[in-house]
Formats: C-alpha cells, sequence, structure tokens
C-alpha cells in the first residue's frame, strides 16, 4: 500500500519497508544516540534485518517507510495492540491500530519537520476507514515525543509497566486528531 500525504509544503510518501534492502539505512537510524527510546543502540546489522523479517512476516504489524521527495526519511510502525505491544495492559476496542515512528537524527534539522512527520503519519493511520482510534506507549522519560503526540491530538491515559519500560500510554480518536489538526491550521 503507497499513500501520499501533503502537509503545508511538505510531501510524505509511504512505502512497505523492505527489511534486506532497507536494513542498513535503519540499522543507521536505530543505532543513533537520538534513538535511545528505540532501545537498540547495540544492534548489529544482522539483528535489524531479523527485527524487520519478524515484523514483516507477521500479520499483526507492518512497518513502513516515509519517504520526503522520494527520499526514506522516517520509519513508521503500525500494529494491532490486541495482539502485540499492549496484550493484557489496557482495554483495546475495535479499531484500535499502535503506533510507533521515528525520524533520524540528521546534521540539517528543518522546523517543524518532525511534527509534519507526526502529523503525516496519524493522517495514513486515519485514511484507512477501520481505524478509529491510533494507540501509544511511549518511554515516559520520552518528553518530546509527549509534546508532539499532544499536538495531534493525544490524551494521556495512564502510565503502564512493560516488561521494558514505564510507558505513557495514550490514545487519539479520529475526531481529536480532526481537532487538534484545526487548531494547528488557525
Amino acid at each position: 500500500m503507497n499513500s501520499t500525504t501533503a502537509m503545508a509544503a511538505m510531501t510524505f510518501t509511504f512505502r512497505p519497508l523492505d527489511p534486506l534492502q532497507d536494513a542498513e539505512l535503519l540499522h543507521n537510524w536505530l543505532t543513533h544516540p537520538k534513538a535511545a527510546f528505540w532501545m537498540m543502540q547495540d544492534a548489529r546489522l544482522e539483528d535489524v534485518e531479523r527485527a524487520y523479517m519478524e515484523v514483516a512476516a507477521d500479520e499483526h504489524q507492518d512497518a513502513f517507510l516515509g519517504l520526503h521527495d522520494g527520499v526514506p526519511a522516517f520509519l513508521m510502525e503500525q500494529y494491532d495492540p490486541v495482539h502485540r505491544e499492549l496484550t493484557g495492559l489496557y482495554e483495546p476496542q475495535p479499531g484500535d491500530v499502535g503506533m510507533h515512528f521515528l525520524v533520524p537524527a540528521t546534521d540539517t534539522p528543518v522546523s517543524g519537520f518532525t511534527r509534519s512527520v507526526i502529523t503525516a503519519v496519524m493522517a495514513h493511520l486515519f485514511e484507512d476507514p477501520r481505524t478509529a482510534r491510533v494507540v501509544v506507549e511511549p518511554d515516559v522519560g520520552n518528553k518530546a515525543v509527549h509534546s508532539l503526540n499532544e499536538a495531534v491530538g493525544f490524551v494521556p491515559e495512564r502510565e503502564i509497566q512493560k516488561p521494558e519500560k514505564k510507558a505513557l500510554l495514550s490514545f487519539c480518536t479520529r475526531e481529536q486528531f480532526e481537532k487538534a489538526m484545526k487548531a494547528m491550521s488557525v
């Protein structure tokens, strides 16, 4: 599934991640200190290949590369929280979709780029009419992503303990996202 979402002057295209062809790029992104919350700092190239081959083979999750002007610019993962990540940690509702995203470190940051990325990610997820609510579980210490999540309509519910981290369980309905988009455009 390829999808294009425009944000102001930025256009993003999504394409399915290829675990073998994209592994080197992902390895560079995931092992960078900026990606510490992804907990793959010490991953080898083979570890990244294996991890994303598992994602590709799993019917309950998908990974996508987000392209900006045709160039890989970010990673997006979506998953079914009934079967992955949050199993047994909250009461899922029909239409829940879990999401992770990563904008890699850059030597030439662009103001507003990461906010445009998360906005495009959310718009992409809500393109599917079956998606009623997006669920995220970032590390409680990741204040930057909490701020970005809030900007696109996420509302924190509570802290949860996952095996690998203490996380802030947050939700964003389609209506909350649309309201946040209207507020951003004012």
